[in-house]
């Protein structure tokens, strides 16, 4: 019997997907750690390199011991630190709070799709890291006075129950809208704290891309991002709540690139899976009807964007090709 056994599809297709995401995260530290003024958000971003760095080759290790071709991912090819900051207050700290937001969700759904043990532990085990740099960067964020809080509510003293299906409607124009539940609102925040990071993101990477395609592209995310929080800002003022605000990460002036044109377009791709992801979330979790038809809209728009930043990265050849199933037609030929 082999000391372990061969890698599975799915196992192959994660660790794929991780490399891809490890190696960008590393290239963009890069340049943050080369630019950052402020030792403490410095030291964040110097951890968590050291701490996920040797993840890279762990994942090339396993790579060469099953045989299998060793991914491009991102390299020093993709990042140039000697340039301008394009980023400014604690955007840095921001942007790596989202990218571990993002991680923590790939790992937990990485285990479920392992078998293997040293694979399951390496999740696990990444896990971790995420979870202790993600909690670095809220309360860094939280002393500096840069994080949005959720709005506040009045403790319940009683357990309602709904009393009739009108709790569900909302489409109506003429008809009323209960007030938002918590759920709700968590879900509607979450979605419109992470959009405004992601325009501040996106602008910054529209003013500098080198293609003239990328720089369309970016420009036209920015805008999706603006749209999406102005809509969901609506709602919440029509129940007098307050509506999340930057206080914080704004794009400079600077319009040399920091990162390829490449990375980028993958960074806005992740941030894409990541919102289709979010909005499913709550979507499910709306139970006015009004909240998910809108939510539908923004999914809509979220995925045709995405595909266009596909088609984009293919007509450049800047993505890289997941392994693929063996093609049982052209083998039977």
């Amino acid at each position: 019997m082999p000391e372990k056994p061969a890698l599975t599809s799915s196992e192959l297709g994660t660790l794929w997907l991780t490399y891809q995401q490890k190696t960008m995260i590393l290239r963009m530290l890069e340049y943050f750690i080369e630019k950052a003024d402020d030792e403490k958000a410095k030291n964040i971003m110097v951890g968590l390199y050291d701490e996920i760095d040797p993840y890279v080759e762990k994942i090339t290790v396993i790579f060469q011991n099953e045989g299998a071709a060793i991914p491009v991912g991102f390299t020093s090819q993709d990042v140039n630190k000697d340039v301008p900051k394009l980023y400014d207050h604690g955007f840095d700290i921001i942007f790596v709070r989202l990218i571990k937001e993002i991680s923590m969700g790939m790992h937990t759904l990485n285990i479920t799709m392992a078998s293997r043990e040293d694979i399951v532990m390496m999740f696990k085990d990444l896990t971790a890291i995420t979870q202790k740099y993600y909690n670095a960067c809220t309360q860094y964020l939280i002393e500096k006075g840069m994080l949005a809080r959720p709005p506040y509510v009045s403790m319940p003293q009683s357990v309602e129950f709904v009393k009739d299906t009108s709790y569900l409607g909302g489409l109506n124009p003429l008809g009323s809208k209960r007030t938002l539940n918590t759920v709700e609102v968590a879900n509607m925040f979450h979605a419109i704290e992470t959009n405004i990071t992601g325009m501040q993101m996106i602008t910054g990477f529209a003013q500098c891309a080198n293609e003239q395609e990328a720089k369309k592209y970016f420009s036209k995310g920015s805008e999706l991002a603006k749209s999406i929080v102005e809509e969901l800002s609506k709602i919440f003022l029509q129940d007098g709540i307050q509506t999340p605000s930057a206080s914080g990460g704004i794009a400079t002036r600077s319009t040399v690139a920091p990162f390829s044109d490449k990375l980028m377009m993958y960074c806005t791709s992740l941030f894409c899976s990541f919102s289709l992801g979010g909005n499913s979330l709550g979507t499910a979790f709306s139970l006015r009807n009004d909240l998910s038809a809108k939510i539908m809209v923004f999914m809509k728009d979220v995925f045709q964007y995405a595909h266009e930043g596909a088609k984009i990265m293919i007509r450049n050849g800047w993505m890289e090709e997941e392994p693929q199933m063996e093609e049982r037609d052209k083998l039977k030929k």
